[in-house]
């Protein structure tokens, strides 16, 4: 008999909005909750680090590109489940989101993986995203910005 259990979850995260000309900068994600969706280039503290510390390292980490100016713009929160295939489980997520307003040098994003959990980032244009194929961090943050999605 299988004994699935449910196993509760808490992430914290800082994430970047960048757009320009109505695309915005996303990866693909390579594991987790959102795995092969869309998602904003962000993530987890490492210890000891600020908000905008964070976000700005994840920029690079996963993007390739420098923050040279930064703006709060937003915190939220959803709470999603989802199987975790490697343990067998389902895990109760709580995810919460710092977002930042991103303004950046260069514009030559790094579209190979990160060795973590992107699979690489790329502008998208907003106007064609589909829905179903977005993180719900990236569907929020779009829909505060205006973005009818």
């Amino acid at each position: 008999m299988n004994n699935i259990q449910i196993r509760n979850h808490k992430h914290i995260g800082c994430y970047g909005v960048m757009i320009k000309n109505e695309k915005i900068a996303l990866i693909k994600k390579s594991r987790g909750a959102y795995t092969g969706k869309l998602d904003l280039p962000g993530g987890s503290f490492e210890h000891g680090e600020t908000p905008e510390e964070c976000v700005t390292r994840e920029i690079l980490e996963e993007t390739g590109l420098v923050v040279t100016d930064l703006e709060l713009i937003a915190a939220s929160a959803v709470n999603l489940q989802w199987n975790c295939e490697e343990e067998n489980d389902i895990e109760d997520l709580h995810h919460i989101g710092i977002f930042y307003k991103i303004q950046w040098k260069d514009d030559e994003i790094k579209k190979d993986a990160d060795g973590l959990d992107s699979l690489g980032a790329n502008w998208f244009d907003i106007k064609t995203l589909d829905i179903e194929n977005i993180s719900p961090l990236t569907k929020f943050i779009l829909n505060k910005l205006g973005y009818d999605l």
